[in-house]
């Protein structure tokens, strides 16, 4: 049975603007050291920021948390599969949201200009 269903769709260059205008104070508030290092490592780094960004977005719509309210941004934390496949870690609220009742599975794709994540919380 599904719990949440949340989406997110982001464009790269406000993600490049923030970190352009910020630098580190806005990287540290929302990733954590491996998103850091994973992003900063890509040859497109503003790409892989704005999908990770997307995807903690679309994870706390389905798990109906408001923006920002009641967990901190690196309690969820965004890496790929050794097969590629992206997942998430949690931690935290986000951890107790999820509960070990229910499973997130997450979707992510982006283009030249745009990130987008899917994010779907189901009952096991």
């Amino acid at each position: 049975m599904v719990f949440g269903i949340g989406i997110d769709l982001i464009e790269i260059d406000r993600i490049e603007k923030s970190i352009s205008k910020f630098g580190d104070s806005f990287l540290n508030k929302i990733f954590t050291k491996g998103e850091i290092e994973y992003s900063s490592s890509k040859g497109s780094p503003y790409q892989h920021y704005a999908a990770r960004f997307a995807a903690k977005e679309a994870i706390a719509k389905a798990l109906s948390t408001p923006d920002n309210k009641g967990f901190n941004w690196k309690d969820i934390e965004v890496y790929n599969e050794d097969n590629g496949y992206p997942n998430a870690k949690l931690f935290g609220k986000v951890k107790e949201i999820l509960g070990d009742d229910k499973e997130l599975k997450i979707s992510i794709s982006h283009s030249d200009n745009y990130a987008t994540c899917v994010a779907i919380v189901y009952s096991k």
